[in-house]
């Protein structure tokens, strides 16, 4: 196998949706398996470590959620959910879980595409790099020092660690009560008033425009996502 080729599981029952991700994925040169139910999945992923899942939300045997839990107890590769289920509880159920984007059916290979390349980022850019930089923002985390256009920005350790937490999922969802618990931890998660404020505060340093975040976007009722450039 070429290690320069990167790995994507699909499991999906759907034949003709398997055969629809496979010619995407091929096409852009990365090497597909797929499985079509979450029991076979879970076994695939142990035995092959592939480098990304794509995985249907409703699948035969187990729910997607508790495909994704299982995954979890050993790995930490990019989850993307897809389904036709589109509610605020069906994706924040799948994004509490360990998933790491949502994507709705119908899509266009596009946008698919395009999660992929942001889902490889959700691998801890600060752990990897000592500076991220993004658009005109920079951080750097050995020094805990954030600027815009070249210049410093004074951040709240509080508004820091929710910029670090964005950065460290980059690209992905991260959900309000996530934010919650990893900043303030497990006893805040229902304390939604204490977020907006900060990410308010943090908008209004980071962002040119904050009332049209161009950084920090919001996914209505769910959670938030740090867009890449």
């Amino acid at each position: 196998m070429d290690e320069k080729r990167k790995s994507i599981l699909i499991v999906d029952d759907e034949e003709a949706i398997r055969q629809f991700l496979s010619v995407a994925l091929t096409s852009q040169n990365y090497l597909t398996a797929e499985a079509t139910a979450g029991q076979e999945a879970i076994i695939i992923a142990k035995s092959n470590l592939p480098d990304l899942i794509i995985l249907d939300l409703l699948l035969p045997d187990l729910d997607g959620v508790e495909v994704t839990r299982q995954l979890r107890q050993f790995t930490q590769i990019p989850i993307i959910i897809l389904s036709v289920r589109d509610s605020e509880k069906d994706k924040i159920a799948a994004l509490d879980a360990g998933a790491d984007d949502y994507l709705t059916k119908p899509f266009g290979s596009g946008e698919l595409l395009a999660r992929v390349r942001v889902a490889w980022r959700h691998k801890s850019p600060s752990l990897s790099e000592p500076v991220f930089i993004n658009g005109d923002i920079s951080v750097d985390f050995a020094k805990r020092i954030v600027r815009l256009s070249d210049q410093e920005v004074q951040l709240t350790p509080t508004e820091y660690d929710i910029l670090r937490i964005l950065v460290n999922h980059a690209g992905g969802v991260i959900t309000h009560r996530q934010l919650l618990q990893e900043v303030w931890g497990e006893q805040y998660g229902d304390e939604l008033h204490m977020l907006h404020v900060n990410i308010s505060n943090l908008r209004r340093k980071i962002e040119p425009d904050p009332a049209r975040p161009h950084y920090i976007i919001t996914e209505p009722g769910v959670g938030y996502r740090l867009k890449i450039e």
